[in-house]
């Protein structure tokens, strides 16, 4: 279990997550905090990241740092998504195991899983039943391999570790970006820039599709629970799922826009249906805090008044 003198590396520190986490970490008692930015350490370069490691000598390291868009962005640069999170997640797992890391939980993605005809609540030994997705195949391929390379450095070298799926997650410091961001801080945006502009928005899809969405501040909550109390893969998500066309009717309500929405049934919709099994996350003795209904409107609210500084 962490100490609150403990070195802590948090990769991706400048992400979502990443200051997310930081700041909950903060407020935990934790005063040893690294969160580099990609300036301090390119994570793509693996002396450096060697380097870093060795100077820094972290007793813990929560790695979330990856390259990753949306979902137009990800199927139409596969190969990009592949290889630079490949890099990125060999160099890190590498050298926690050469710098004597006491344990590491890496960030996966529920983009990880396959497309199973089943609608039963996805359970970690799912993943490896078939291929990802086509849509998120190069990053969620990636994303596998670093599973694998984690189970075979503990089996070969005694590295503690617990590996997240990642569900979809949303809230402040999130990215902003209608074309390359995903589903909910793009709608925000559609949503803010609607109100300002009184015009419609226009929402792909036709909104049936579900998906379990998990507020980031939940989601560091969780992250110190399963460095503290899980070992191995295990699903990091709400555990309830919510259709698209929920989160449109919330911001709608939200902000007024009710009679000014335009679905687009020509786009994508992505996946239909995606449930997970998160008894191995309830085991560390986390409880989901936020709904949709209390945080969509904060974050609406965050977006609204850092716009001139949220990232897009």
């Amino acid at each position: 279990m962490m100490q609150h003198n403990d070195t802590i590396l948090i990769t991706g520190g400048s992400g979502l997550v990443g200051i997310n986490l930081k700041e909950y970490l903060q407020s935990q008692g934790f005063t040893r905090i690294l969160a580099p930015s990609s300036g301090e350490c390119d994570l793509t370069d693996r002396q450096r990241v060697l380097e870093y490691f060795a100077r820094a000598k972290p007793d813990y390291v929560f790695h979330l740092a990856g390259f990753v868009r949306g979902l137009m962005y990800n199927a139409s640069n596969q190969g990009e998504a592949y290889l630079k999170n490949t890099l990125i997640n060999t160099h890190v797992i590498d050298a926690c195991h050469v710098s004597g890391v006491k344990k590491v939980v890496a960030m996966g993605s529920i983009a990880m899983y396959p497309e199973l005809t089943s609608v039963a609540p996805l359970t970690e030994d799912d993943v490896w039943k078939g291929p990802p997705h086509h849509s998120q195949y190069g990053y969620a391929q990636a994303k596998r391999g670093m599973l694998a390379q984690l189970q075979t450095y503990q089996s070969s070298h005694g590295m503690q570790y617990a590996f997240a799926f990642c569900t979809t997650l949303y809230g402040p410091y999130d990215r902003f970006n209608t074309i390359t961001g995903h589903v909910i801080p793009s709608l925000i945006r559609k949503f803010h820039e609607a109100v300002q502009t009184k015009t419609s928005v226009t929402v792909w899809g036709d909104g049936s599709a579900q998906r379990d969405f998990l507020y980031v501040k939940d989601c560091a909550r969780a992250l110190l629970a399963i460095m503290n109390n899980a070992t191995g893969p295990l699903n990091l998500a709400s555990g309830t799922t919510r259709k698209i066309r929920d989160v449109v009717d919330i911001l709608a309500a939200y902000t007024g826009m009710k009679e000014q929405i335009v679905w687009d049934a020509s786009k994508p919709s992505g996946y239909i249906y995606r449930a997970y099994d998160v008894r191995r996350l309830n085991a560390t003795g986390f409880v989901c805090g936020a709904t949709l209904e209390q945080a969509l409107p904060e974050t609406y609210d965050w977006y609204a008044s850092h716009i001139d500084t949220a990232r897009q």
